[in-house]
This record gives C-alpha cells, sequence and structure tokens, in this order.
C-alpha cells in the first residue's frame, strides 16, 4: 500500500526519522565522554578501549548496503521498526555489560540494529517528500543528528558524572522503544518499490565479508594480520563488484550507477570527509579528560561547540542545495572544515578553551555545507526504486568512513603508545598520536574538496 503523500504522513515521517536520527547520534557521541569511565571500569588498554567504539560502527558499516536493499524489497518502515527494537535491546545488553568483551558484542549488536534505521530514514523521507522539498527536509533530519551530538556530550558528562556510564545506554533503551508504536500505529502504508525481487544472498555475503576485512584489518594494520585481511578484503570486494554485473538482482545495480558521476563521487567526498572528521571529537574527548584533567561534564560543554554549530547551520544549507549546486555548496564546505582541522596539529598542554572552540565552530561550519547538499545530490541522482540502496550507501559511506577515522587513530595508538593505559607517563605519546592523526585528517578533508567539486553539476 502506497503511504500517500498527506501532511499527516510527512510530518510523522520527519518527526520519527529525525527523533531516532537525534537518538543514535546521541549514544554515540555521549559514548565519546563515557570512554574514560569504562576504561576505568573494566581496566582497558588504549587499543582495546578504542573497540567500545568501533565494534559500532564496524558491525553497522557491513550491514547497510544488504539491509537497504532488503528495505527496497520487503518495506522500509518494516525493517526501521525492527532496527529500533534491534538498537532498543542491545542498548539494555550495553548497559548492564559485566565485562569489556560483553559490551563490545553488545555495540555490535547496537550497530547492527543502527545499519538498519540508517539504511532506512533517508529513504522514507525521500519517498514521501518530493524533491523540490528534499533538501529543506534532509536538512532538518541533519540538524536532528547534530543535534544528538552537541547535546551527547554535554547530557551524557552529566549522566556519567552524577549516575555512571551505564545511564547513557540505559536511556538509549528507553528512548528507542517510545519510538517503536510512533511508526507502528501513525505513520500508515509502506514503501517497498523493489517488491517482488530476489535478495542476491552470496552477494551479500561476500560484500560484507570483504568490508568486514578491509575495515578490521585496517584498524589492527601494525600486525602482519591486518595486512593480510586488508588486502583479503580489498580482493574480496574487488570479487563483488565483478559477480554483481553478472547477477540478475543485485544487492548493488551498478549499471545504474557507474556511470553516474554524481552519485560516485558525491558518496566518494562523503566517505573521504567523514574518515577526516570522525574521530576529532573522540581525540579531543580524551584530550580534554586526561591532559587537562576535566570532568566529563565540563569536557561535554567544550564539546559541544562544533555539532550545535552544525544543528544550526544545517536546515539552511539544505534549503540552499534546493536553489543552488550542491557542487559548489559541498566543496566550500569541505574546504573550511580543512581549514578546522589544522590548529589541531599544534594541541599542547597550554592550549586554550578559546582556540578549542573556536576550531570546532569552523569544523562545524565547514560539515553544515558539505553534508546537507551531498545528501541531497545523492539522493536526487536516483530513481525511487534505489532510494533504499542510496540511503544506504549515505550510510556506508558515513559509517566506514567514521571507522577508518577510528581506525587511523587506532594503528597511530599502538604504533605511538602501545597496548597501555593512557597513564601521565604516556601523555607526551598520546599527543604525538594526536598531531600526527590531525595532520592526516587534514590531508584527507583537503582531498576531498577535489572529490566533491569533481562530481559535476546535479541540475
Amino acid at each position: 500500500m502506497e503511504a500517500g503523500n498527506t501532511n499527516i504522513s510527512k510530518r510523522i515521517a520527519l518527526f520519527a526519522t529525525t527523533l531516532s536520527s537525534f537518538l543514535t547520534t546521541f549514544i554515540v557521541s555521549a559514548n565519546n565522554i563515557a570512554i574514560k569511565s569504562i576504561a576505568v571500569e573494566f581496566s582497558l588498554n588504549a587499543v582495546k578501549l578504542n573497540w567500545v567504539s568501533l565494534s559500532y560502527f564496524v558491525t553497522a558499516a557491513i550491514f547497510l548496503v544488504p539491509i537497504g536493499k532488503i528495505a527496497d524489497i520487503y518495506g522500509r518502515k518494516k525493517i526501521y521498526n525492527y532496527g529500533l527494537i534491534v538498537f532498543s535491546i542491545a542498548s539494555l545488553l550495553s548497559a548492564i555489560a559485566t565485562n569489556d568483551n560483553f559490551l563490545i558484542i553488545s555495540r555490535a549488536l547496537q550497530g547492527f540494529g543502527s545499519a538498519m534505521i540508517f539504511a532506512t530514514g533517508i529513504a522514507i523521507l525521500s519517498s514521501v517528500y518530493p524533491q523540490s522539498d528534499r533538501g529543506r527536509v534532509l536538512g532538518y533530519n541533519l540538524a536532528a543528528t547534530y543535534l544528538g551530538l552537541s547535546i551527547g556530550p554535554v547530557i551524557g558528562g552529566f549522566m556519567v558524572h552524577y549516575f555512571g556510564w551505564r545511564s547513557i545506554y540505559f536511556g538509549g533503551f528507553v528512548f528507542s522503544l517510545l519510538i517503536v508504536p510512533l511508526i507502528y500505529y501513525k505513520l500508515k502504508g509502506e514503501w517497498a518499490e523493489a517488491k517482488g525481487e530476489k535478495l542476491d544472498i552470496l552477494g551479500s555475503v561476500i560484500y560484507m565479508i570483504g568490508l568486514f576485512g578491509v575495515m578490521y584489518g585496517f584498524s589492527i594494520l601494525s600486525e602482519l594480520s591486518g595486512v593480510i585481511l586488508l588486502i583479503t578484503g580489498i580482493i574480496i570486494l574487488i570479487l563483488f563488484l565483478k559477480l554483481e554485473e553478472r547477477s540478475s538482482s543485485p544487492i548493488l545495480d551498478l549499471s545504474r550507477f557507474k556511470k553516474n558521476t554524481v552519485f560516485i563521487l558525491s558518496n566518494l567526498a562523503a566517505f573521504i570527509n567523514y574518515s577526516a572528521t570522525f574521530a576529532v571529537g573522540y581525540l579531543l574527548s580524551l584530550y580534554l579528560l586526561y591532559i587537562k584533567g576535566l570532568t566529563p561534564d565540563k569536557a561535554g560543554i567544550i564539546m559541544i561547540a562544533q555539532p550545535i554549530t552544525m544543528a544550526l547551520f544545517s536546515p539552511l544549507a539544505g534549503r540552499l542545495s534546493d536553489k543552488r549546486e550542491p557542487q559548489v555548496l559541498a566543496s566550500i564546505g569541505m574546504g573550511l572544515t580543512t581549514l578546522g582541522l589544522i590548529p589541531f596539529i599544534f594541541l599542547g598542554y597550554e592550549t586554550t578553551t578559546l582556540y578549542i572552540v573556536l576550531s570546532l565552530v569552523l569544523i562545524g561550519l565547514g560539515f553544515s555545507l558539505f553534508s546537507s547538499p551531498n545528501t541531497n545530490a545523492i539522493m536526487s541522482s536516483v530513481e525511487r526504486k534505489f532510494y533504499g540502496v542510496a540511503s544506504a550507501s549515505v550510510g556506508t559511506m558515513r559509517l566506514t568512513g567514521q571507522s577508518i577515522s577510528f581506525g587511523i587513530v587506532t594503528l597511530l595508538f599502538t604504533i605511538y603508545i602501545g597496548k597501555v593505559k593512557i597513564t601521565p607517563e604516556y601523555y607526551p605519546k598520546f599527543l604525538e598520536s594526536s598531531h600526527t592523526a590531525f595532520i592526516i585528517f587534514a590531508i584527507l578533508c583537503a582531498l576531498g574538496t577535489f572529490a566533491s567539486m569533481a562530481r559535476g553539476k546535479l541540475r
């Protein structure tokens, strides 16, 4: 049954998807503030500590594209609701984790639930709203995402300081369950433009194995096994691309996308952007908690600068992308983000709060100008039939980029610090690894600006 383009369906779809976008990113950003408390309770070294976050991103990324195809076939609303239920259960399991491995597995399950949410949320909005309104609506959705990122450190810091890190996951359990009846009872209709097509199970499995090999291999690249995994993963993904060309029901219809330069280069730009920016919040959280010795609530107040800027400017950038070329707006955004990353190369013991806040604001402004127009370009470059896959590609680029960003940090921590706890004697090594990370991130972001400019015009 078609959902119809009634105003009620539009409002419910926008409200529900923005609420879940807020919730998932709130958990992610609040987790960054909770990370020191988790490390203390479970006696985690620097490398193992990264996996509390990395397990979530790797799992979410490898499932996104197959789930996007499943949603196109069986219904986006149905998969979206299942995702909320899985996310809620995983949040509860994370909250009651008794050891580090339990927590890491629970976070991976949370990533699986998030994959179902990410693969369908933008696709549902794109199905309900006409193209003339899409940039504006996606801007609101991304604003909710950034609001979650902005409130996460502040509210999360308060919760960790007064109630402990487990309270963050208990909150995720409760609020994700509240969205389920809203979607089930109030959002009428279903979207399954690819209904009747078969799911390429073999292709899905090969894709997930290959992407896992690349992402996990990269995270342990300092070891021989990491190099082997990375190379094997790349070979498997090449095999996947060859198989998809011959498949009668591919999860990625390459014949549709390989000549679509807007789609391909917009996704590439997104991947580079997230690879260059996501671990910034993680590194700065560790810097403020360890080097500056701040409490979680005070560190969270400083970290709010970037996402609150993103929340304020994303709707404006989205509206602009309905009237102006996304190519230009997104490229300007990438350039500003590069300029915002450079100051962090020089972080030290005496760096002022104002220095950090101004740099975060510049990154936030750049990201706002990039993200909404770039997402609008991706969704507007494909037919309705492929909204689920296109939405999944947006999420895959985001999560893969985020995982690579964390992988870079994990690799540098392994090289500079090793598998030890972050104690005062290792603070100089921590700063060295952070400086190197920000150099890499700034170079990546500068390269991403060229990918953004090369995509061509949408209109």
